[in-house]
């Protein structure tokens, strides 16, 4: 059967967590989801299995796409607020989005995550301390399940919808349409076509770019949006202990004194490990950490990172940001890496500087110079933000901190959505990260929750 009542596009977070509701709730839509990518158990990246110790560009990459998305082999943090993460709130309500989210935080510890610890930023005496340093630290719960944990959590969502939901992986879609009577057909990469009443886009972070190029074709208004474009810091766990033991994650924003702008920490992973990543064939960094204490490292890595807007006439900043990373990946065949010293002294890392490194890698990068890849206003600002946390941190400005390049963070430009997260167009809904809309693990699976309530009511009146 190739005619379909709902049709989700990706198995990210918010596509998961939509699929969830529309399992729980009575209704008797017909689903099918999508996506690229590959089952959970298939979802090995070849450097983590120790086939290669550099990221040689799968297609798709493992770490971002199939079930569960670029939050599979993450960390598995789930912080619940509204100061950052995105704007799911701006639509449906800062209580609805926090209600949204405690929810979420419910169902992963019905699922086998209560056993994670649930901090709360709020330490008055941190931020009294960040405050003094003109540091500004934001409120969250946090919820750290570990990579290791996070993927048996959404083995066990997979179990529990897989008989519900019709989910193909390793589907590629080439082209969406609305037809004249009000139905969307879906062309797959290998002739496949599909037809449903309702389409939901959650393609994620990944396919941000395409889910874009969709909704200009069917005539969706966007907004654009920004790219952050930073660096991931690596240090000696114990140089961030007195701050991650009580709040595990630190969301620190400092505006910087040269240019105005503003530089924010994100994605803490205290004992964890940098790793790479493939979006459409570009290589970028980020970090992750296990609940299993015996994966633990000596190290804590964190991004540093620049927002960047545009105004008119240049709209593609996610173009901007794949520059960056472009220059990164000819200069250094991948990933570049550089000491703070190194980079505050205007010279290039070496194999023969990094062997003296006090601090030891956790990712195999190219020794380089991030100056010749990074523009100087981001690195100036990327190395104020490395002194200002050298003050609550000391030791954060050490020589030997390790800065790995680039971390760039692509959002679609914001798609113009009502408060349920429907376009203008009726039956098509747009939500998650790929929206613009939402920008973290916790949002994007609420967005989710949201609209698989919307269309298990839909569908509520009609069971057979």
């Amino acid at each position: 059967m190739n005619k379909f009542d709902i049709i989700i596009i990706g198995a990210g977070a918010s596509g998961v967590f939509l699929s969830l509701e529309l399992t729980k709730i009575p209704n008797s839509a017909t689903v099918l989801m999508l996506d690229k990518g590959a089952p959970l158990e298939k979802r090995q990246c070849p450097i983590k299995m120790g086939k290669t110790e550099t990221c040689i560009r799968c297609n798709p990459c493992h770490i971002m796409s199939g079930y569960g998305g670029a939050g599979t082999l993450s960390d598995g943090k789930y912080n619940i607020t509204t100061e950052f993460g995105g704007d799911l709130h701006a639509y449906v309500g800062v209580d609805a989005a926090m209600d949204l989210m405690e929810y979420v935080d419910s169902v992963l510890c019905d699922m086998g995550g209560s056993e994670a610890k649930l901090y709360n930023s709020a330490s008055s005496e941190l931020k009294r301390l960040a405050l003094q340093n003109n540091l500004k630290m934001l409120d969250a719960k946090i919820r750290h399940l570990g990579t290791d944990r996070n993927v048996e959590i959404l083995g066990r969502i997979y179990d529990y919808t897989k008989d519900r939901i019709d989910i193909r992986f390793y589907t590629t879609i080439t082209d969406v349409e609305l037809l004249d009577d009000g139905t969307f057909k879906i062309t797959t990469e290998k002739g496949e076509e599909f037809f449903g009443d309702n389409v939901v886009m959650a393609s994620g972070r990944s396919g941000s770019k395409w889910n874009g190029e969709v909704c200009e074709k069917l005539g969706v208004n966007q907004k654009s949006n920004r790219v952050d474009i930073g660096v991931r810091v690596e240090l000696p766990a114990e140089i961030f202990k007195h701050i991650t033991d009580q709040v595990y994650e630190s969301k620190l924003v400092y505006k910087t004194d040269k240019y105005n702008d503003m530089v924010r920490t994100f994605c803490m992973n205290p004992y964890g490990e940098v790793v790479t990543e493939n979006t459409n064939g570009i290589v970028t960094v980020n970090g992750h950490s296990y609940a299993d204490p015996s994966l633990r490292t000596e190290n804590t890595n964190f991004a540093l990172l620049v927002s960047n807007n545009f105004t008119e006439p240049f709209e593609d900043s996610n173009e901007y940001g794949e520059s960056i990373a472009r220059l990164s990946n000819m200069l250094g065949g991948g990933v570049l890496l550089q000491r703070f010293g190194d980079l505050v002294k205007g010279r290039r890392s070496s194999d023969r500087r990094m062997a003296k490194s006090f601090t030891r890698p956790t990712l195999k990068a190219t020794p380089g110079d991030l100056s010749l890849v990074i523009p100087k206003r981001q690195l100036d600002n990327i190395i104020e933000m490395i002194y200002a946390l050298d003050k609550i941190a000391p030791g954060t400005a050490n020589e030997d901190t390790l800065l790995y390049g680039v971390e760039v963070k692509f959002y679609n430009s914001k798609v113009e959505v009502d408060n349920n997260l429907e376009t203008r167009i009726k039956n098509f809904y747009v939500l998650g990260d790929g929206s613009g809309v939402t920008h973290s693990l916790s949002q994007a699976s609420a967005s989710g929750v949201l609209v698989g309530r919307i269309l298990a009511e839909k569908y509520r009146n009609l069971l057979r």
